[in-house]
């Protein structure tokens, strides 16, 4: 089974499903670094270059195409911060995925947001947020809250009570 992590910026998607994949002993893919990859190039050099609408682009297709691929096997994804928000991101994710939404509030993700160099980190993050919020609740299986627990704390709540 394909485990998605969904959730805003900075929520431990990436950390927290490293710790899954290593406990499980599957594959982890982060659906930003299978970008770069692609791409050959950072991230928040390809929201200055091409922009953030060729970025979605390519998103969305390598979304389809993960998901294809991995439908059957044991893995776990890490979604970007935007990814459930992509036109049918959210049903394709509730349909072939187990879905979790890390759920946790600006207030906490805000500190971790200033620290990395987030693309859109500089925006109204309240209003980013509640643009997405619904889209992670649709693509969603289960919402899981994170506030005050550690990544590794998460990751055993997911592999314990949702797997």
């Amino acid at each position: 089974m394909l485990i998605t992590l969904t959730g805003f910026m900075g929520s431990g998607k990436s950390t927290v499903g490293r710790i899954i994949a290593d406990a499980l002993g599957c594959p982890f893919m982060d659906m930003d670094s299978l970008i770069e990859k692609k791409v050959g190039k950072s991230i928040p050099e390809i929201f200055a270059t091409d922009g953030e609408a060729h970025f979605r682009l390519l998103e969305k297709q390598l979304l389809e195409q993960t998901v294809k691929k991995y439908a059957g096997v044991d893995a776990v994804l890490a979604l970007g911060g935007g990814t459930a928000a992509l036109t049918g991101a959210a049903a394709l994710l509730r349909e072939k995925t187990l879905c979790i939404y890390l759920q946790d509030s600006l207030e906490n993700l805000r500190p971790r947001l200033v620290q990395a160099q987030r693309p859109l980190a500089g925006e109204d993050l309240e209003a980013l947020l509640a643009l997405r919020e619904p889209f992670y609740m649709e693509a969603a299986s289960i919402v899981l809250p994170t506030a005050g627990h550690s990544p590794e704390e998460i990751a055993d709540e997911i592999i314990i009570s949702c797997l």
